[in-house]
């Protein structure tokens, strides 16, 4: 269709749009984990053990909580873009295997899931020219 076919030119845009829709919705949920404290912390953290990893769920609960937090803010902004991809994506992971283990199925992991899909595609793509970041 050559009406959406210039599109295209605005690929710094879209990925400018997804980085800040993204970053906010991770602070959204990050910021109240963040502020829950330690027995927050240690509730978030628990999930560790669906990776196998049953120690220290409180320094687990806070790295997840930070990661959302700060990430998304970084994100945002456009700094530290892959490094913050990375760190979701790992945070994500986590996420998913709570929700599938717990018996939640697909319908619970689905979005945990296709925000990994996301972030996993970001780490290639990069933030785009409009970020911290830049080239």
């Amino acid at each position: 269709m050559a009406l959406l076919g210039n599109l295209s030119n605005y690929k710094n845009t879209g990925l400018l749009i997804t980085r800040v829709g993204l970053g906010i919705m991770f602070i959204y949920h990050g910021y109240p984990k963040l502020m829950g404290g330690p027995t927050g912390w240690e509730h978030t953290g628990e999930a560790m053990k669906y990776a196998g990893i049953h120690f220290w769920p409180t320094i687990w609960g806070l790295l997840a909580a930070a990661t959302e937090c700060f990430g998304g803010f970084l994100l945002i902004i456009g700094l530290a873009f892959r490094p913050v991809c990375i760190l979701m994506l790992i945070t994500l992971v986590v996420a998913t295997l709570m929700h599938l283990r717990t018996g939640g199925g697909l319908g619970d992991a689905s979005h945990a899931i296709e925000d990994t899909v996301v972030f996993a595609g970001l780490l290639f793509v990069g933030p785009g020219k409009y970020s911290v970041d830049k080239k």
